[in-house]
């Protein structure tokens, strides 16, 4: 039997690795055809529906603008930690602890009539600060005492969730609200103001784009950014130039919490209004997905922000035009994270077939 073994290219073409996540993506494209015409439907259909169907109008323009806003401020958070090889798997947690502990400031400034041009910065900065906080728990226990960060920050999405759905089941429901478990809506002054221009466009838009291109510069330009970059990379080398891991992880995993706590609190205060047992749709786990398709670079993150974003409402389109199930736009992602998975090892390994030779025969 031939034997397959993976090589590390002696040198890398940069042509190569910017037409992974390219072919990656045709080939996620071809595999979601087979999927879809497994179902019965037509591929063809479905891909106008997916795709063009959002870039036709104004108004789906703008939606995907929104959906891709959070995606990109959590991977932006979570290049940080990839690129220095910490693994932060818990962003759907920060996000969802950002957006409830912003939003309760919210609505007790509110409920004490003490709502003031004050408010929303002060919740943007509770939401970053809570969702900063509570990534220091994976971050200090792996630090401190060696516990994997995979497996404390994802069962910490799980604590944040149920945190959630007690708060406004309970503390912060409505009483006006018909006992649906729903919070009171939020005042204007706690509401991020929408963009000139009219349609569901807000300031957090703004706010990502902002910290896109704040991100690049650290990432590519700092001090920081070459500390980061040089622990993933090489971490003998980085010790040996003085670059503290236990320093670094804290840093990527408050730099992490930190922007989903933000990404939270902006949805929160932007598109939905209040708090519900729900304000996620999964943001933190596709933000991962978006994360690896732009090649943990902010620049790249951006424009896989806005494919994910059109995936996501391009499903919920052909939900309604084709009935293809909403688990359809999942499993296209998830087959889209192993293609460029896949992608971007072939670029930077060669496959070997090697033969080895026969074992001789006693005689």
């Amino acid at each position: 039997m031939p034997r397959l073994d993976l090589m590390a290219r002696p040198q890398r073409s940069p042509w190569l690795e910017i037409l992974a996540p390219v072919l990656a993506l045709g080939f996620a494209l071809l595999l979601g055809g087979l999927l879809v015409a497994m179902l019965g439907k037509s591929p063809w259909q479905a891909a106008q529906v997916y795709f063009l169907g959002p870039l036709s109008d104004g108004y789906g323009l703008q939606e995907i603008a929104v959906k891709a806003s959070p995606l990109v401020m959590i991977a932006i958070g979570l290049s940080f930690c990839y690129r220095a090889n910490i693994w932060n798997i818990g962003a759907e947690g920060q996000f969802i602890i950002g957006g409830t502990i912003g939003g309760w400031l919210g609505l007790a400034a509110q409920d004490g009539a003490h709502a003031g041009q004050w408010l929303l910065p002060a919740m943007l900065l509770a939401g970053a600060g809570a969702g900063l906080l509570y990534a220091m728990i994976p971050a200090v226990l792996r630090v401190w005492l060696g516990v994997s960060e995979i497996l404390t920050s994802l069962m910490l999405v799980y604590i944040a969730e149920l945190a959630l759905d007690y708060l406004v089941r309970g503390p912060l429901r409505d009483p006006k609200g018909f006992n649906f478990p729903v919070s009171a809506t939020f005042e204007t002054a706690a509401t991020l103001p929408l963009l000139p221009g009219g349609g569901r466009l807000h300031l957090g838009l703004a706010i990502t784009l902002a910290v896109v291109i704040l991100a690049h510069i650290v990432m590519s330009r700092s001090l920081f950014g070459f500390a980061v970059r040089v622990v993933g990379a090489a971490p003998k080398a980085a010790r040996f130039a003085g670059f503290s891991d236990a320093r670094l992880t804290l840093a990527v995993f408050a730099i992490s919490g930190a922007l989903a706590g933000l990404a939270g609190i902006c949805e929160v205060s932007g598109q939905i209004g209040q708090l519900q047992p729900s304000i996620s749709p999964g943001y933190g786990f596709t933000a991962i997905i978006v994360a690896f398709l732009g090649r943990l670079s902010p620049p790249g993150i951006l424009i896989a922000g806005l494919v994910l974003a059109l995936t996501s409402i391009g499903g919920e389109a052909a939900q309604i035009a084709m009935k293809l199930p909403l688990d359809m736009t999942r499993a296209f992602q998830g087959l889209l994270l192993m293609c460029v998975l896949a992608a971007d090892v072939m670029a930077r390994y060669r496959v070997a077939v090697s033969w080895p030779a026969a074992a001789r025969r006693p005689a």
